[in-house]
Parts: structure tokens; C-alpha cells; sequence
């Protein structure tokens, strides 16, 4: 069964008339729709098993009775086991790459993808609605459609199809998150909202009050998402090829931007040297995809082809072997699956063992003829090695056909220990036992190795203990990481009823909006209006009427008669106001308020159900970004006297505040937190 697209019926807020997409059903029986369900129930043992745990230490502080002690004690010994037990699972259903290969794929070594983050449900209604009535002074039940569609978005996030339009899903929704923040996350003001997400590896919950969480496992999962897809593809054609080898490099730019931007993340998952880890995972894999394309066609049995083939094995060979070295790392290696250490150390012998075969083959099956390019062949042969056998020369070798064989011999014999280690670590490792495939490939490489060191062997010979030398790697095509563009989506504000950003966002005050009545004197009303959205009143006339019933200078106009204008430009809101009658007509303005917070409040992250608060006064800001107070300015034309004064150009004498969308105030930057807690760090099991 194939991942299944379902319409909700919910209409697009971006008014394009399509549908959300929501993703995969879950209720679909895939076997990866089975491994994440498998792994959400793993999660949810994981944090009931850590509230025991956490519990139980508290009670063994607490008690000085030595019973009480003993039993907390036996209690513990219970939940450390199933604990260990679970991450066995867990580990398991990380190592389940079978799941997520193309099911056509017979031929070739299986492909490690990341699993999706798992995260909790979250109900925006209540929150969301108190904030648009509070600050926004609004009726927060007028927005229930905007909710709905925005937590449908995220639920469809949890279960995305594998392929682009699931990329696409979750870009999306990691574009609306800026929105969200600007919106409802203020500096001074906590929501009450907990975002929820699990470690990849271990299953540790981690919980934060603001976005960064949300934001960083978006990310993760477009990666994981990305690797899955080129995990999924058919890589016995040139075009499944490119797309496994563009999904590994995308998946490792999103990594590499995830590892950049979002450096204080406390799930270890997304740690910079776990993100370092699994960027040389994915572009090995990329590099090992891009030698697959290349033989795909078929490898010349010619003596450049050969060699060039070798020198792109041991390039293969050489990043899995930083990748093995990089998971080998202490605290990497306790929270990664043994299972892909394995597999990277199986991979790290097998292609270097190719590569010593390519070159026993072009030494054995090529001698040096009279048509041949002798100065070539010298030139590809001295590229070929860092260091030669002492006196010996790629000349000799090339024009010896004794030298010629023992090297190629003594790489064949090199290439056979190789096979032989890779099939040894194979048989160590129970869940690459599982994968047939891999093994059929070692066995059918190892007995071609052997064939051709039997073709070349001759019973009068002495036995050579020649060591056959290192191969120097290299690739006409190396892969690189390679940042899509499907993460910047460009999507249209849930909310933007509320207003435009720059002036209607959670860090911006104002007041509750004011009735005001215009009765224009000689079709004067008194003020005119700056050009920006939404209309700023200047140059008010102290003594018209306007200012008289309470406008002041620099008011914002976000509403004439019943009409809301707060998305209106000058030339809109003249229309509505020009055929004012001497009765007048009621407008609704609000004045901005200082924005600086009084005091920064406190912020917690919840790692394993146990807080861990920081406090944010230590954080400064500057006090020239406070809003300039207004000046007193002598009357102007109107916009509302027609005639000769209607070519005279109103000029602005407030400076409007703007929305700092980069993140630029110090208090809007992240806050360092760390997944470490007293009460299970020091436990091995989970880090």
C-alpha cells in the first residue's frame, strides 16, 4: 500500500481554493506507517517508565527509613531494566532500514534513513483565542476556522507522504511558525502552549514554551523525510539514482542549516555533533549512490576504466570510514544504533575491498603492449598510489610482468581479508543479519575475489608476503550538501485579519480601539493621513473637532463606519471618507504604547519531565529602540480639502514603529538550554 493523500475539507487560508493535505493516514497498514506507530508507542513507555524513575529518586532523597530505602532501591533496579529494555526497542526500530527500501531493490547494499521525530498533540484554541481578545481586542471565537486549519496543518505534519508534496507539507508549516511567533509568542508573555517532542534515538521528551523546539524538529524531520525518499528510490536506474543522490544532499543541507541556525536545541538528537555525524552519513551515501550511477552502465574491463573505478571505491571507503570514526564517539555511540556502526565499518571494508579489486584486475588481465600509451599509463598508475614498495617504480611495474603480478596478487589478497572482515563484523551485528541482501552481496563479492586470485595462482609459486599499498581516493563527482528550496515556501498569515505585522504582533503595544467622531468643517476634516497600512493620522489640527473628541497624533485608523481598514492604503480610506456628510461618521483608532517590557519573565524547558529554568533578566536591551515620541507639528493640507490644496504633499512627522521579523532584539533571540538533568545523566543508558 502506498502512502495515502487525504483532503480534510478544510479549505486553505491562502485563499487558493485548495485542500491541506494531511499527510499519510495513519491508519494505513504501510510498514512504515507501522514502524512510527511502533515508535510513538515506545515513547510514550519511555516517559512513563522516567516519571517512575524520577519519582523513586525523589522518595530515595526524601526517606531516612532503611526499609523505605530498599524498596525504592528494588523499585529502581525494575524501571532501569524495562528502561534499557526500551532503548533496545527503540534501537531495533532504528535499524529497521528494510522498511524503507525500494521494494524492487534486490541487487543492492541497503541505505540507512532517519525516522521521523515523534511530538505530542497541541491545542492552540484556548491560548490563541485568550491572546486575540486580550491583545488584540478582538473576538477570539471569530477565528476558530484559522485555528482549526492551523492545527490541522500540524497534525498533518506528524504522518507526511514520502515524497515532495510531504517536504512540501512540512515546509509549510515551518513557514507559518514565523507568522505564529510574531502573532502570539511575545518576549514579556508566556502562552501557556507546550511543544513536545521526542528524542530520534533514545525517545527522551523534551518540552519548551517557545518555537525553537518546533522549528528545529520541522527541520530534522524535512531531512529525515528527505532521507527516506532517497532511500526509497529505484537505484537500478540512472534516474532513481539522481533523485536518491539530490534526497541525500538536500537531507544533509537541511542538517547543516538545522546545526547553523538552532545551536542551543536540547534534544541530543539535534546536537551539533550528532547533526555533524548524520551530514557525513547522508553525503556518504550520496557519494555511494554517485558510484553506483557511475558502474551502473557497466565497468570496462579496460586498464583506465579499472583504476578509475578503484580511486572512486576508496573514496566510498574513505567517508564511511570518517562516518564509522565520527559514530564511534563518545556520548555518539551511546545514543546511535549499533546497528549503523556496523553497517558503516561493513561498508568502510567491502568498497575498499573493491578497490583493491579493481586494481588487481587491471594489473593481472592488462599487460603493457606496444600500442599502448606507456607515459598514460605511468602518469594513472603513479596517481593511483601514495607510496610505492621500496625500489620499485611505476615504470618497472608496468613494463615487469613478475612486478605487474606480484602487485596485482598482492592486492587481491588484500581485497580477500577485506571481504573476509566485512562478512565477520556482518555476523556480529543480529539486525544486519536480517538483511539477506547485504550478506548475498559480501558472499558473491568475496567468492569473485577468490576466483581471481585462484585464476592467477600457480603451485610451483613461494608464497609472497607482499603488502600490496594504499589507494589513493578520488572522484570526478563529489557530493555536497545542497540546501532545497523548498524551505523557504511562501504561504499567506492565518490571521492576517488581525493586521498587518509591523504593527498588530505580540511584541507591540496599543491601546483598546477608540470610537472617534468625524464631522468635516468645509469638507476639512482636520488631519491627513501617511501613506502605509494601516493609515497613520499626522498633522492634526489641535482645535478641529477629531482631536476634540480624543484623536490624537499619530493614531491608527483600523476601522471606518463598519468597514475594517487596517489592511487599506491612503487612497482606500479617502474613498471611504470623502463622501462624509456634515452628520459625520464614527472611526475606530488605537495609539501605540511603549514596547519595551518592564521586567523579562523566566522561561523553563522540560527535558525527561524534569525542568530545567534559566532565567533571562541577564539579557539587555538597548533603550534608544524606544518609539520616538511625537513632535508638535503646525497644521497641513488635508487630504479632505479638494481643490489647489490637494496637490500640496503631506509629509510624515512620526516615525512608524516596525516589526523586527530576523530576530534581531536580544530578547527574542533563543535561550540556551540543555537536555542534562541531575536525575538521569548520570545513567548510561539513556546518554
Amino acid at each position: 500500500m502506498t502512502d495515502a493523500i487525504l483532503p480534510n475539507g478544510i479549505k486553505d487560508s491562502g485563499r487558493d481554493g485548495s485542500y491541506f493535505k494531511k499527510g499519510c493516514n495513519p491508519f494505513a497498514q504501510t510498514g512504515r506507517s507501522k514502524l512510527q506507530s511502533k515508535r510513538a508507542s515506545v515513547n510514550q513507555q519511555i516517559i512513563k517508565q522516567m516519571r517512575m524513575r524520577a519519582g523513586a529518586e525523589n522518595l530515595l532523597k526524601a526517606t531516612s527509613n532503611n526499609k523505605v530505602k530498599e524498596m525504592v532501591l528494588l523499585e529502581l533496579s525494575y524501571v532501569n531494566s524495562n528502561l534499557q529494555l526500551l532503548m533496545g526497542q527503540l534501537e531495533g526500530l532504528n535499524s529497521s532500514v528494510e522498511v524503507y527500501q525500494n521494494t524492487q531493490e534486490t541487487a543492492n547494499i541497503p541505505i540507512i534513513a532517519l525516522g521521523l521525530k515523534e511530538t505530542k498533540d497541541v491545542d492552540f484554541s484556548t491560548p490563541f483565542k485568550d491572546i486575540i481578545l486580550e491583545h488584540y481586542s478582538e473576538d477570539g471565537n471569530s477565528f476558530e476556522d484559522e485555528i482549526a486549519d492551523l492545527m490541522d496543518l500540524r497534525q498533518a505534519c506528524r504522518t507526511p507522504s514520502r515524497n515532495e508534496a510531504g517536504v512540501e507539507l512540512l515546509a509549510k508549516y515551518f513557514s507559518h511558525l514565523p507568522l505564529m511567533e510574531s502573532r502570539f509568542f511575545s518576549p514579556t508573555r508566556l502562552t501557556g502552549i507546550f511543544f513536545t517532542w521526542y528524542d530520534s534515538f533514545t525517545g527522551v521528551p523534551v518540552c519548551q514554551q517557545n518555537l525553537s523546539l518546533e522549528k528545529a524538529s520541522i527541520l530534522f524531520n524535512m531531512a529525515a523525510l528527505y532521507s527516506q525518499i532517497g532511500t526509497r528510490s529505484d537505484r537500478q536506474t540512472i534516474v532513481g539514482l539522481e533523485e536518491a543522490i539530490s534526497s541525500f544532499q538536500k537531507a544533509a543541507g537541511i542538517l547543516n542549516h538545522l546545526k547553523e541556525t538552532f545551536t542551543h536545541t536540547p534534544s541530543y538528537d539535534m546536537s551539533p555533533a550528532m547533526l555533524s555525524m548524520l551530514i557525513r552519513m547522508m553525503l556518504a551515501q550520496a557519494q555511494e549512490c554517485l558510484f553506483e550511477k557511475t558502474a551502473l552502465p557497466g565497468i570496462r574491463n579496460q586498464f583506465f576504466s579499472l583504476l578509475k573505478m578503484a580511486q572512486e571505491a576508496a573514496k566510498v571507503s574513505e567517508i564511511y570510514d570518517q562516518v564509522h570514526q565520527s559514530m564511534i564517539q563518545t556520548p555518539i555511540k551511546d545514543n546511535v544504533p549499533f546497528f549503523w556502526s556496523t553497517m558503516s565499518q561493513v561498508k568502510t571494508n567491502h568498497y575498499r575491498s573493491m578497490a583493491h579489486y579493481f586494481v588487481a584486475s587491471a594489473m593481472l588481465d592488462h599487460q603493457l603492449g606496444p600500442s599502448d600509451d606507456e607515459d598514460q599509463q605511468e602518469k594513472t598508475l603513479s596517481q593511483v598510489y601514495d607510496c610505492l614498495p621500496e625500489g620499485r617504480s611505476p615504470l618497472d611495474i608496468l613494463k615487469k610482468k613478475d612486478e605487474r603480478e606480484r602487485i596485482g596478487k598482492a592486492h587481491i589478497r588484500r581485497a580477500i581479508l577485506g571481504h573476509e572482515e566485512a562478512l565477520r563484523i556482518y555476523s556480529l551485528c543480529h539486525h544486519l543479519n536480517k538483511l539477506e541482501v547485504l550478506q548475498d552481496i559480501l558472499k558473491a563479492s568475496h567468492k569473485r575475489s577468490l576466483n581471481k586470485y585462484t585464476e592467477n595462482e600457480r603451485e610451483e609459486e613461494f608464497t609472497d608476503y607482499m603488502e600490496a599499498p594504499d589507494i589513493i581516493s578520488k572522484t570526478e563527482h563529489r557530493a555536497e550538501m545542497e540546501v532545497p528550496a523548498t524551505t523557504k515556501v511562501k504561504v499567506t498569515d492565518f490571521f492576517q485579519r488581525l493586521g498587518p505585522l509591523s504593527v498588530f504582533s505580540a511584541k507591540q503595544r496599543w491601546t483598546a480601539p477608540r470610537t472617534i467622531r468625524l464631522c468635516p468643517e468645509d469638507r476639512d476634516l482636520g488631519f491627513t493621513l501617511k501613506s502605509e497600512t494601516p493609515v497613520q493620522v499626522v498633522s492634526l489640527d489641535p482645535l478641529c473637532p477629531a482631536a476634540a473628541d480624543g484623536l490624537k497624533e499619530g493614531d491608527y485608523i483600523v476601522a471606518v463606519g463598519d468597514t475594517d481598514c487596517k489592511w487599506m492604503g491612503v487612497s482606500e480610506v479617502m474613498r471611504l471618507l470623502k463622501d462624509v456628510n456634515e452628520e459625520g461618521i464614527d472611526i475606530q483608532v488605537v495609539s501605540m504604547m511603549d514596547s519595551n517590557p518592564p521586567m523579562p519573565t523566566k522561561s523553563a524547558t522540560f527535558c525527561g519531565n524534569l525542568p530545567k529554568t534559566y532565567s533571562m533578566i541577564c539579557l539587555a536591551y538597548d533603550d534608544d529602540d524606544k518609539n520616538p515620541k511625537s513632535r508638535k507639528v503646525t497644521k497641513k493640507s488635508s487630504f479632505m480639502s479638494w481643490g489647489l490644496k490637494n496637490k500640496l504633499k503631506s509629509a510624515s512627522t512620526l516615525s512608524l514603529p516596525t516589526s523586527d521579523h530576523s530576530g534581531a532584539l536580544p530578547w527574542n533571540k533563543p535561550c540556551p538550554t540543555f537536555p542534562s538533568s541531575s536525575s538521569y545523566n548520570n545513567d548510561s543508558v539513556l546518554y
